[in-house]
C-alpha cells in the first residue's frame, strides 16, 4: 500500500500541521538510521527536543531548522524561494522585442578584411 502523498495542509489543524512535521522528521531520522539522540547532537540541542518534535509538539522554527540541517533535510524549504514572475502583459512585450529574422552580416568596409584565399 502506497503512502498518501495529497496531504490536505487546508483542511488540517495546527496541531495537525505539527503531528505531520514531526511524523515526517521521525520517518526521515529513521530512513538515515540516526536514532533521536545522533540527531541531537548534531543539532546542538537535547534528545528530549527531538522527541518532543516526533510526538506532535511545538517547537520553534529556529529548533525546526536546526533539525531539518541535522537530517540533511534542508530541501523541504525548497517551496520557500520566491521566485520572480513577470506579468502576461510584459511577457507579451518582452516577446514584441525578440528578433524574428536573421540579417546576415553587413560589411561595410571590405578592405579591413583579412585575406583569405579559398580551398576551393
Amino acid at each position: 500500500m502506497m503512502a498518501d502523498t495529497n496531504v490536505k495542509w487546508i483542511a488540517m489543524t495546527d496541531d495537525g500541521i505539527i503531528k505531520q512535521i514531526g511524523n515526517f522528521i521521525k520517518k526521515t531520522r529513521i530512513a538515515k538510521n540516526k536514532t533521536q539522540a545522533q540527531i541531537a547532537e548534531a543539532a546542538g540541542i537535547n534528545r528530549w527536543t527531538v522527541s518532543k518534535m516526533e510526538n506532535g509538539e511545538s517547537i520553534t522554527l529556529s529548533l525546526l531548522i536546526q533539525i531539518l540541517r541535522a537530517l540533511d533535510a534542508l530541501y523541504v524549504l525548497d517551496n520557500f524561494t520566491i521566485s520572480k514572475q513577470i506579468s502576461p502583459l510584459q511577457a507579451v512585450k518582452l516577446q514584441k522585442n525578440e528578433r524574428q529574422r536573421a540579417s546576415g552580416v553587413t560589411i561595410k568596409n571590405k578592405s579591413k578584411l583579412p585575406n583569405h584565399k579559398s580551398d576551393w
